[in-house]
């Protein structure tokens, strides 16, 4: 009885550590990671300083919602590119490519989260369900063509977090400043080419067969088209910083805030460059890394996490400040 009872026991230990096994591979396959780029759709209450716990709320569904559609491509675009994938020293290892998860069930997964976030936002108001069926649309030709299209394919990356910012704006009936809308594509522009770089940088030290689009491009044209982007991006995120006389910020007083953007964007350069990511590259080649996910390294970095943290919480403060009529 006894050696019965310990073989029962035995079985369901081992089938639930097989099933957590496969929720993992599963969860994996969503790309949790890439969810921080949904975390653009705070934005919209931060920026116009109306945070409440309406404003939270709405933003909270929006950035689920956006998880939700930007996983379901990701499942598509895995399953498209599996025979690919797996010839790749890093993209191998991704749950679909390495037949952990099968394509039948990472297809059944992937219209259930487009399906939940189509439908839940249109219910929730027809701004935030036109956000997310248009990031669906985009998200259709990126994969389809616009990927394989050169500097298209940066602008689609950057049209992305456009659609997150409005998105969260539509969610929480916060109108956006223009300001506000060019900084966010400027930022985003900016944070697409440094993933080009790092794409191009690494198929070069590895001596990999780069993909299509990547051949069009050349360190130098990145280069070039990343000095006007960061000149936009630092330009329009001033005069929306500058207050109310040029329709941006409610206070001036955000131009208190300038300097973290500016910092973190040459420490965001300084990581992108060749002898920064060198590090990155040699220690994930072992690892199955992630160095071609600049994004990822900007997680990794403490300084520029700091910084990040700084920003928020000196913008949290001028809002405090502004609503006890300290400042105007």
């Amino acid at each position: 009885m006894s050696s019965r009872l310990t073989s029962l026991v035995g079985k369901s230990s081992v089938a639930i550590a097989t099933n957590s096994k496969k929720l993992m591979y599963h969860l994996a396959a969503l790309r949790p990671r890439q969810w921080t780029k949904n975390l653009v759709v705070f934005a919209a209450p931060l920026f116009a300083f109306s945070i409440n716990l309406q404003s939270s709320l709405g933003s909270l569904l929006a950035f689920v919602l956006f998880c939700c559609a930007s996983s379901g491509f990701y499942l598509i675009n895995d399953i498209a590119d599996v025979k690919s994938d797996r010839q790749h020293p890093v993209k191998c290892k991704r749950p679909i490519a390495a037949g952990l998860v099968t394509i039948p069930v990472a297809i059944g997964m992937a219209l259930v989260l487009l399906a939940s976030a189509l439908i839940v936002g249109w219910l929730k108001s027809p701004q935030l369900g036109a956000a997310i069926t248009a990031y669906a649309l985009l998200q259709i030709a990126y994969n389809l063509r616009l990927k394989r299209m050169v500097i298209l394919d940066i602008g689609s990356i950057a049209m992305g977090f456009v659609l997150r910012a409005y998105a969260g704006s539509a969610a929480t009936d916060i109108i956006l400043s223009s300001w506000f809308v060019l900084c966010t594509a400027m930022l985003a522009l900016f944070l697409a080419i440094e993933k080009r770089k790092a794409e191009l940088r690494l198929a070069q030290k590895k001596g990999a067969k780069p993909r299509a689009v990547l051949k069009r491009y050349s360190l130098p044209l990145l280069n070039r088209m990343e000095n006007v982007v960061t000149t936009g991006t630092l330009v329009s995120y001033a005069l929306w910083s500058s207050g109310p006389v040029v329709n941006g910020a409610s206070t001036s007083w955000m131009l208190l805030t300038s300097p973290f953007v500016l910092y973190g964007i040459f420490r965001y350069q300084l990581l992108s460059d060749p002898q920064e990511i060198a590090i990155y590259v040699d220690q994930d080649t072992e690892k199955g890394g992630h160095s071609e996910r600049p994004e990822e390294v900007l997680l990794k970095d403490v300084p520029l996490l700091v910084t990040v943290v700084s920003w928020v919480i000196t913008c949290f403060v001028i809002l405090w400040l502004k609503q006890q009529g300290w400042i105007q």
